[in-house]
């Protein structure tokens, strides 16, 4: 089994990230996307976080109709601190003999030497899939001399240039400019309903 490993706090889903792992999906021939909600990343210590209740009913909007996308509690129903290193190595536990791509923008590629153990990490997953933008400056040859193994078991995915970001997303809902097509449906309905953002 082919499993992607899509980690994000998703606050909101939107749709650059269902297009990012369809594409992830169909180029690297996965048969699953996992997607890994992250209660409280090491990295965002510190900024406002809509509550993990409110995001994991927003993610499960957005994949109610997303066939080989799902949801995975990994992170969720364990203690913090989330790094990616132990989160990869407890799939591998839960998903015994799957091949495991963890999927990622070219930006987090150019950051990993900063992750927790990253030469660990890139051992524990059988590939990473990095979503690559046009203007990435990604140079594989740097990063390979601080990760040994790493060119080895990376896989760059072409992906459509997309202006979206979760962040962008609810500075527009705080200034009350639409976002209706930023979002599926179900997502963008419960923003509403829940008045999510607004403040």
């Amino acid at each position: 089994m082919k499993l992607g490993v899509f980690g994000g706090t998703f606050d909101p889903p939107h749709l650059g990230h269902l297009i990012l792992a369809a594409e992830a999906q169909n180029q690297l021939e996965l048969e699953r996307v996992l997607f890994v909600l992250t209660p409280a990343p090491p990295h965002k210590a510190g900024l406002a976080i809509t509550s993990l209740e409110q995001r994991l009913a927003l993610l499960q909007a957005a994949l109610e109709e997303a066939p080989g996308f799902e949801i995975s509690r990994v992170d969720i129903d364990r203690q913090p601190p989330h790094y990616a290193v132990d989160t990869v190595r407890l799939l591998r536990q839960a998903y015994p003999g799957a091949k495991l791509t963890y999927l990622m923008g070219g930006d987090s590629l150019m950051d990993l030497p900063l992750w927790r153990h990253p030469s660990e990490f890139v051992q524990a997953c059988d590939t990473i899939g990095v979503m690559r933008r046009p203007g990435d400056r990604v140079s594989l040859l740097a990063l390979e001399e601080q990760i040994p193994g790493l060119a080895l078991k990376t896989q760059f995915i072409r992906v459509p240039l997309l202006e979206i970001s979760s962040s962008e997303i609810r500075q527009r809902i705080r200034e009350g400019k639409p976002v209706r097509y930023f979002l599926p449906p179900a997502v963008y309905r419960l923003i509403l309903s829940e008045r999510l953002y607004a403040t």
